[in-house]
């Protein structure tokens, strides 16, 4: 084989960097070349799984910027709120960046990531997966060449799942909006960017309603304690701690998602000590968490169509599901498979859209990972910004509609995007 063209910098050794470097080194199309990672043990195994020489192993992304421009792209991982100091320095360097979602907390920074970008001409992809699966790339065809004639309303399902909404959102580090971000742009800012991909344009107005109703102090049952290990309902209790956890051993992707986020011991001592010490083993109604855990959103366009988006904790982890209705057909989708109804014909077409079934990190998001890592090195390699399908620009337009929502939903009021929509154009 060939050496492989593109080299990649890591500024954060998280999960998803991880689970994107791999891509990289089994598919041979590039190489890590060096890493920035506060963890040391975590740091330690992402060095040595991918060769990479000591000089270019740093504890801090600032120390990987200062030596200069080490490899062609960079993908940032750090946390949600250290994304924009790390992404403005890589491309003053000229390093390509593979950015996760959100972009940044604030639109400011946001913004700034964007500009800084294209002032120095170079590619920013940012990480909605859920443009780059089979089954997207199946339902914006049929969309785009006419199948349901003109959309007038959409309809928008993600489900979160009850224990990972106790995973992340409650015990985790998405728990709290002044640690990272509303649950809306944390997870939901894929669903906003893919529906305004999938319709073509940004709505012209946003309402939104939902709150934190669930996971509180006052709906934790009687005699729950503070540890899951300690309490005496625990058994009855469908987000356990002990039961998630354990439950992990023995299946090799829960054991990389959601177990390895609590501990690297994968043995059932490590797991109870991890629930005793740290933060996952909290009773859900006993965390510091502000976040969300249900959200409506409803958009108009400026053509007239419509279109609502619930976000729930409370249903099992599955692909998102979606309904278009048009006015010459309408489109059922479940992630997987989709079922168009034509009117002219009354026919209705089954399609199958062979993407993947892991719905989630673990399984790699209906193959969005593998094929937005895809897509970024080959444009990296060939030069070619045009191959990445969710460009900073576009990013940053629909994350404005995130941040519309989540200032709809606190001020109870409907707010219109004053900004014409880039899509459009």
């Amino acid at each position: 084989m060939s050496e492989p063209v593109v080299t990649l910098a890591v500024a954060g050794a998280g999960l998803r960097s991880t689970l994107y470097a791999r891509r990289a080194l089994t598919t041979g199309r590039a190489r890590i070349v060096a890493v920035a990672e506060p963890d040391a043990r975590r740091r330690a195994a992402f060095a040595a799984e991918h060769g990479i020489a000591p000089g270019n192993v740093f504890a801090d992304w600032a120390d990987l910027v200062a030596a200069g421009r080490l490899a062609d792209a960079m993908i940032i991982g750090t946390q949600d709120r250290m994304h924009a100091e790390p992404a403005v320095a890589a491309a003053d360097l000229g390093y390509h960046i593979l950015l996760e979602k959100p972009m940044a907390p604030t639109e400011e920074e946001a913004a700034r990531i964007t500009e800084a970008a294209e002032r120095n001409g170079v590619i920013l992809a940012v990480c909605h997966v859920m443009r780059y699966t089979d089954y997207t790339r199946a339902l914006k065809s049929l969309v785009d060449r006419g199948a349901v004639g003109q959309i007038m309303n959409i309809q928008h399902l993600e489900q979160v799942g009850w224990w990972h909404q106790a995973h992340s959102f409650v015990r985790g580090n998405w728990r709290n909006e002044a640690e990272s971000a509303p649950l809306l742009l944390a997870k939901a800012c894929h669903d906003l960017d893919w529906m305004a991909y999938i319709k073509g344009s940004l709505p012209h107005r946003v309402s939104s309603f939902g709150d934190l109703v669930y996971f509180r102090q006052e709906q934790a049952p009687a005699g729950a304690t503070a540890n899951c290990l300690d309490c005496p309902v625990e058994a009855a209790c469908p987000y356990s701690a002990k039961q998630l956890y354990l439950g992990c051993l023995g299946d090799p992707d829960k054991e990389w998602w959601p177990l390895s986020a609590v501990t690297a011991d994968h043995t059932e001592q490590g797991v109870l000590t991890a629930l005793r010490e740290g933060p996952y083993g909290r009773c859900v109604f006993a965390c510091d968490n502000d976040v969300v855990d249900s959200q409506v959103v409803n958009l108009e366009f400026a053509d007239g169509a419509t279109a609502s988006f619930t976000v729930t904790a409370f249903a099992a982890l599955e692909h998102r599901k979606t309904r278009i209705f048009g006015t010459h057909g309408s489109i059922e989708g479940d992630g997987v498979r989709l079922r168009l109804h034509d009117f002219l014909t009354d026919r209705i077409t089954e399609i199958d859209t062979r993407t993947g079934a892991g719905a989630s990190m673990a399984g790699g998001h209906g193959g969005g990972d593998d094929g937005l890592m895809d897509a970024f090195l080959d444009a990296v390699a060939c030069g070619d910004p045009a191959m990445i399908r969710s460009s900073g620009h576009e990013s940053l337009a629909t994350h404005r509609v995130v941040w519309a929502a989540e200032r709809a939903r606190l001020s109870g009021t409907v707010i219109t995007l004053a900004e014409p929509s880039p899509l459009e154009r």
